[in-house]
C-alpha cells in the first residue's frame, strides 16, 4: 500500500539535545566524530579521488577486492559463483544515477543474501533525514568528478569510521544478485550494502542478523528491545513517543520449526525482520483501535488478517481515516492490530538517540558517559557472581547519582538509568565473532575501597536479568540518588574481550 508517507509517522524533534548521545558514544581523542571520523582501513576518500581525478582512472579497491573473496561462502552456489560477474553502473545501464527521485523504503528489495536485517534498517533511516545524510553522503553521483569511488560512514564500536568502496557490483547475466533498485537506474542501496559487507567482512558475513545491530551503527544511538510476549503495559505509549523522537523501529518474527523464510498463512515469514514505518489509532465502531505499520525488505509479501490492504474493517472508519491510511499496492507494506503484532511478532528494537521518549518528558533530558574496558584472562575477566573467588576483579565503575532536579522527578514506576553492554569483536569477518555471554550487575556502594570480601556479603540491587550471547545487553534501573558500583563481566571467568560501557541517567552521573 501507499499511504501517505509522513502522515501517520508523526514529524520528528529538531537534533538539539539528541546529537549529545551521538557525540558521547566516541572516543575523546577527536578522531572518530562524525565531524572527523577514522578512515577505515586507513583508506583516505579525499585523497583516492584526487588521486584517480589527476590521474583519469576508476577507483578499484584492493582491501575489497571484486573477486569471489568479498562474496564469501556458503551463500551462493558453486555455478553461480562461477557466473558472477563484477560491473559499474554504466556497464549496466546507460543512465547510472546515485539517487532518483529522493530516497524512500520503497527503493529496493532483498537479493541472494540473507540480510532482512540491515534491509529492515535501511527502511527505518528512510524516515530520518539528518540520519540518512550522516550515513550516505548525498553529494555523491555519477556526473561531478566521478571515478568509480564511493563513500559511507558507520559508527562501529565507539568510532566513526568513513568507509570508501568502488562501483563494481556483482552481478549474474546483467543483474544485481543481492540488493536492487526498483529503478534499475538507481544504485545508492547497492553501494550502501556493500560498504557495509565490507566492514562486515564480505557479503556472506551478513547473512543473518537483527535489526538492533545495524539500527546502532547507523545512529551510534542506544538500542532497547523490547519483548513482545511480554510486553510493557504501556507499549502503545512507548511506540507512538518512539515513532515522535527521531528513534529507529525495527522488529521480529520468532523462528519455526520449519526452514526459514517459510512463509506463513497469515502472510508473515518466520524468522524474518520487519521495519515499524507508522502507528495510527483509529475508531472502528465506536471503539479505538491501535494500528502499528509494518513493511517487508523483501519489497512484497504482506499481511492477510485484520486491517491489511483487503480488509472489510477499513470500511468501518472515517473517510478521511481510510484515505489516508489505506491504498492497496503489493509492496511489502501494511497495517495491523497492536495484539495481533504482539502475538505473532517476537522482538521490538528501538534505537533512540536519547531515551527522553520514555516517560514523554520534553523537560528532562538524559546525559550520556561512555566508557571502554577490557576483560583479560587471568587478571580482570572474573566471571558473573557464581564465581565467589574472582568476580571480585572485574573492571568495577563507581557512579555518584545526583538528586533529580524538581521536572526531571520520576514517578513510582519510573526509571531514571539506563545501562548499556556492549562486547567489541576481536575479528572483522562478522560470521567468525563469537560473543560471549556478558551481563553486569549494580551494588550500593561503600566509601572507600572494595575487598575480595564485599562481594561475597552485598547481593546486586540491580543487574541484567541473563547473562546473553548478543553483541549488546541493557538494562532500565530506577536508583536514588547516592553512589553506587557498576560491575560488568562475561558469564565464565577468564573470557579475554573489550566492552563498552554507556551510562544514561536524567541525574548527572559521576563515573569513577
Amino acid at each position: 500500500m501507499h499511504p501517505e508517507r509522513n502522515s501517520n509517522t508523526a514529524e520528528m524533534a529538531t537534533p538539539g539535545v539528541c546529537m549529545k548521545i551521538i557525540n558521547a558514544r566516541h572516543n575523546k581523542d577527536g578522531l572518530g566524530t562524525l565531524s572527523n571520523p577514522e578512515n577505515f582501513l586507513n583508506q583516505d576518500y579525499q585523497l583516492l579521488k584526487q588521486y584517480c581525478n589527476i590521474n583519469r582512472v576508476r577507483y578499484v579497491d584492493d582491501m575489497f577486492p571484486p573477486d569471489t573473496r568479498s562474496i564469501g561462502k556458503d551463500i551462493l552456489s558453486p555455478s553461480d559463483l562461477a557466473a558472477v560477474k563484477w560491473e559499474r553502473p554504466s556497464k549496466m545501464v546507460s543512465n547510472p544515477s546515485f539517487v532518483v527521485d529522493g530516497v524512500s523504503r520503497f527503493d529496493f528489495g532483498q537479493g541472494m543474501v540473507g540480510n532482512c536485517w540491515f534491509l529492515a534498517s535501511i527502511g527505518a533511516l528512510t524516515f530520518q533525514d539528518f540520519i540518512l545524510n550522516q550515513v550516505v553522503p548525498l553529494g555523491q553521483n555519477y556526473d561531478v568528478d566521478y571515478c568509480g569511488l564511493f563513500h559511507f560512514r558507520f559508527w562501529r564500536f565507539g568510532r566513526w569510521v568513513d568507509v570508501v568502496i568502488d562501483d563494481k557490483l556483482p552481478t549474474i547475466n546483467g543483474r544485481l544478485i543481492f540488493v536492487h533498485s526498483k529503478d534499475p537506474n538507481e544504485f545508492w542501496p547497492a553501494l550502501l550494502e556493500k560498504a557495509y559487507a565490507k566492514v562486515c567482512g564480505s557479503y556472506s558475513d551478513m547473512n543473518s542478523g537483527t535489526p538492533s545491530e545495524a539500527l546502532v551503527d547507523f545512529t551510534g544511538g542506544v538500542h532497547i528491545c523490547i519483548n513482545l510476549s511480554d510486553p510493557p503495559p504501556n507499549l502503545w505509549e512507548l511506540m507512538c513517543r518512539a515513532g515522535k523522537s527521531k528513534s529507529l523501529i525495527g522488529c521480529g518474527t520468532p523462528q519455526g520449526e520449519t526452514s526459514a523464510n517459510t512463509v506463513l498463512p497469515n502472510g508473515l515469514v518466520q524468522g524474518h525482520a520487519y521495519t515499524v514505518t507508522g502507528v495510527k489509532e483509529v475508531i472502528s465502531q465506536g471503539q479505538i483501535v491501535n494500528l502499528v505499520r509494518l513493511w517487508n525488505p523483501w519489497g512484497q509479501g504482506e499481511w492477510n488478517g485484520d486491517w491489511s490492504d483487503g480488509s472489510p474493517l477499513w470500511q468501518t472508519v472515517s473517510p478521511e481515516d481510510r484515505e489516508m491510511c489505506l491504498s492497496v499496492f503489493d509492496d511489502g507494506e501494511y497495517w495491523m492490530p497492536l495484539k495481533a503484532f504482539c502475538e505473532f511478532y517476537s522482538d521490538l528494537d528501538i534505537c533512540c538517540l536519547c531515551p527522553d521518549f520514555l516517560d514523554g518528558s520534553s523537560s528532562c533530558h538524559w546525559k550520556t558517559s561512555f566508557y571502554e574496558g577490557r576483560w583479560v584472562a587471568g587478571t580482570t575477566a572474573g566471571g558473573c557472581m557464581n564465581n565467589r573467588d574472582s568476580f571480585w576483579t572485574n573492571p568495577q565503575f563507581r557512579v555518584k547519582i545526583d538528586k533529580l532536579l524538581s521536572d526531571c522527578s520520576a514517578g513510582p514506576d519510573e526509571k531514571n538509568m539506563l545501562v548499556s553492554l556492549m562486547q567489541k569483536p576481536d575479528k572483522r569477518n562478522r560470521r567468525l565473532v563469537k560473543n560471549l555471554h556478558i551481563g553486569f550487575s549494580v551494588f550500593e556502594a561503600q566509601r572507600g575501597k572494595f575487598p575480595a570480601s564485599f562481594f561475597n556479603t552485598h547481593a546486586p540491587i540491580a543487574q541484567t536479568k541473563a547473562y546473553m550471547n548478543a553483541r549488546e545487553v541493557m538494562a532500565f534501573l530506577m536508583l536514588k540518588p547516592g553512589e553506587y558500583l557498576i560491575v560488568p563481566s562475561t558469564f565464565n571467568a577468564n573470557e579475554t574481550a573489550s566492552f563498552i560501557l554507556t551510562i544514561l541517567s536524567k541525574a548527572e552521573t559521576h563515573v569513577q
